[in-house]
């Protein structure tokens, strides 16, 4: 059976939502492996043992001292080690860069925005701003892959292993942007952007207001997003923004409020599952690509709706 190279990034206590998704996603292809930067505890080993994984690989030398060449260093002395079938990585802004630089260190060819990767690693992506839907392969060297979150339902292996731990060193990774000061970002207590199963977005047409996005976000047990004007106007931060230079999320459910639906937003949330629009103008492009629209004042609509939910809820 064919191994799979996963790369882990600091988890913490427990894995990320994103990170048992692509550990399932690559025990479906074939045997899961790990490339794990960060401190690896009894529960987190169990996990990965839970879900398949039979090795993981981890770096001989402190990678967090610059940004991501030499986690890149990392994950290609990794599969060199391993010889994997495909390296799957997380579809965001950093994991995207990794992938890169990865797949030049090993002369192998990269597949990113994947929503879905057969056993053939035949992989399924949306392109030009989420417009169509292709396939496509790599023709050279290991596939390197990043996927978005909620491609595929997590789910533990039928037999757990008792994961094998190996060092790898990643050599000299060359020049490199340091890291200089951290600060924490403050938990808002919602689940990530990008590995959120439903998304509630604002737009202009909040008006700087937040707080319904917020209530109904609450509710529904989801992230808050916002469009690139709402960003730009300083309501919300930038970490915030869906869009084609934003965030890209593909959520079982994406409510739009107050969002327009041009095609830069489009861009970043059209593989959603279900898309839910709420907009005052009735000839707003977002209805043409929304399953269920609302036309109305998304400050009267949107907590009609984050009260019933509570309400039956119970």
């Amino acid at each position: 059976m064919p191994t799979v190279l996963v790369f882990i990034d600091h988890p913490g206590q427990a894995l990320h939502k994103g990170q048992l998704e692509l550990l399932t996603l690559a025990r479906n292809i074939g045997e899961p492996v790990a490339a794990f930067n960060g401190d690896l505890t009894d529960a987190v080993r169990t996990t990965l043992g839970d879900y398949g994984v039979g090795t993981i690989y981890r770096p001989s030398a402190d990678l967090d001292g610059a940004l991501v060449a030499p986690k890149a260093a990392f994950v290609a002395a990794a599969a060199r080690e391993a010889n994997p079938a495909a390296v799957l990585l997380p579809n965001t802004f950093e994991g995207k860069e990794i992938a890169a630089r990865t797949g030049i260190k090993l002369d192998s060819g990269v597949i990113t925005d994947a929503i879905g990767v057969s056993a053939d690693l035949t992989v399924t992506k949306s392109v030009l701003a989420g417009a169509y839907t292709v396939q496509a392969q790599v023709g050279r060297g290991t596939p390197i892959i990043t996927v978005k979150a909620n491609a595929v339902a997590e789910a533990p292996a039928a037999e757990a292993a008792v994961p094998e731990v190996a060092t790898v060193d990643a050599g000299d990774f060359g020049p490199a942007a340091r890291i200089t000061h951290r600060a924490e970002k403050a938990a808002s207590g919602r689940p990530a952007l990008t590995e959120a199963r439903v998304v509630v977005a604002g737009g202009r047409g909040t008006g700087g207001d937040f707080s319904p996005i917020e209530d109904l976000a609450d509710a529904l047990g989801g992230a808050v997003g916002a469009s690139r004007a709402a960003t730009d106007a300083g309501w919300i931060e930038h970490s915030a923004q869906v869009g084609q230079t934003g965030q890209t999320v593909s959520p079982q459910l994406y409510v739009s409020a107050g969002i327009s639906g041009a095609i830069q937003q489009k861009a970043g949330m059209q593989t959603a599952k279900v898309i839910v629009a709420v907009n005052n103008d009735a000839d707003s492009p977002v209805f043409e690509i929304a399953d269920f629209g609302i036309v109305g004042d998304l400050a009267e609509v949107l907590p009609q709706a984050a009260a019933e939910i509570r309400r039956r809820k119970g």
